[in-house]
């Protein structure tokens, strides 16, 4: 463990701790609130799109304003906006209100994460980085899981939890504004184009779609499938902390995994797996509530993994010089599909009830799979000897 870089990295750490608390709280927090308020379903899904448009946009936007103005200070100017956005929502309960809202939380947040991760790489070395990067997505995640169990100790029908995500953001700033020094500017990569990511990978570049369009439908639309389903706001923040934190626990085993065999053949036993999940899901609904929780955390344990082994994919074919355009480019693409996700599942929701939210899912992965053994057929394997180690690593919309 790289202690050395950790201790040098702990008001980076604590901060982003403490404003995943607050990031997690707000997710599921609007889709409980806009359920409960009789939002219709598709209505929900599009406001929560919102989040991924202002992402993109972010992820264009904010390595410029880096430039011009310095790492520190949009950190904290971004922070204050978010901080400020989720109080707007919770004075005006209106579709409207909160969709542009969320557009601007997901600008502010990609600002935020492009801060913290040009601090990681400033004080990492070749030797630690991998290592350092799992110890920070290890404290998202945890962050983000534990987020969830706020919602039991403030009812979501009153401005409480609002003004709670509204403190916790804002104390995020205090550890890495008290102990910030300016860094070195991040350099703009240069561009890659999509269709020469996709000859060199079809599967990675077809991988990374569609696992923005999942994890945007789990973080989004999982509080609504779950409160439409009939769950108390207990176990709607059970369901959630459940489906995020086995994420956690899949990501090394897996990615060792990958490492050993073909990564194509990983992706099709994933989505294979996470297909029967989610079948047998839609399939037996009167199932006891224990074993309903414990599929729902296999079923997002697993296809969670999908970014890192489809990111790892892309890179065992390309030279490292393209490694870092390809990962921006990935990142756009993949917040681009996440920003279709919920609208997608809200739309099927509204149709055919909440069965649709996993009867989707399940399809999603299906496609994948049958996918992936087209092109297992269509290409041989990368050799052992050209595969890069595995990149444990989320997408952060």
């Amino acid at each position: 463990m790289p202690f050395s870089a950790i201790a040098a990295s702990w008001p980076l750490l604590l901060g982003m701790g403490v404003l995943m608390l607050g990031a997690g709280l707000q997710s599921t927090l609007l889709g409980l609130r806009a359920t409960l308020e009789g939002f219709p379903t598709l209505v929900t899904g599009v406001v929560m799109s919102c989040y991924y448009v202002g992402y993109v946009l972010g992820t264009v936007v904010a390595p410029r304003l880096l430039r011009q103005v310095g790492h520190i200070r949009v950190f904290a100017a971004l922070a204050a906006i978010a901080s400020v956005a989720i109080l707007v929502q919770g004075c005006f309960v209106n579709p409207a209100a909160w969709g542009a809202m969320r557009l601007i939380s997901g600008l502010c947040f990609a600002g935020i994460y492009v801060v913290a991760e040009s601090w990681l790489n400033d004080r990492a070395s070749r030797a630690n980085r991998g290592r350092l990067f799992a110890v920070y997505m290890l404290i998202l995640y945890v962050g983000l899981g534990a987020a969830q169990f706020l919602l039991i100790v403030s009812n979501p029908l009153t401005p409480t939890p609002f003004m709670l995500v509204s403190v916790l953001i804002s104390l995020a700033m205090v550890p890495i504004v008290a102990s910030a020094q300016q860094l070195p500017e991040r350099a703009l990569p240069r561009k890659v184009h999509l269709p020469e990511l996709y000859r060199n990978s079809p599967l990675g570049v077809a991988g990374v779609t569609v696992s923005g369009l999942i994890s945007a439908i789990i973080f989004s639309m999982g509080p609504v499938y779950a409160r439409l389903s009939g769950l108390d706001t207990t176990n709607v923040a059970t369901f959630m902390a459940a489906s995020i934190l086995a994420a956690v626990v899949t990501q090394y085993p897996v990615g060792r995994l990958s490492d050993r065999i073909d990564r194509r053949t990983v992706i099709a036993g994933v989505c294979a797996l996470a297909t029967l999940v989610a079948g047998s899901i839609v399939a037996f609904p009167g199932m006891p509530h224990g074993a309903f929780l414990t599929l729902a955390a296999s079923f997002s344990g697993l296809v969670l993994t999908l970014y890192s082994l489809s990111v790892s994919h892309v890179n065992d074919k390309l030279e490292p010089a393209q490694m870092i355009a390809a990962s921006s480019a990935l990142l756009l693409l993949n917040g681009s599909a996440a920003a279709i996700g919920p609208m997608l599942a809200g739309s099927l929701m509204e149709a055919f009830g909440p069965p649709a939210y996993f009867a989707t899912l399940a399809t999603l992965t299906g496609a994948l799979a049958v996918y992936d053994l087209w092109r297992k057929s269509r290409r041989r394997p990368v050799p052992p000897s050209q595969k890069g180690p595995f990149i444990g690593v989320q997408p952060r919309a």
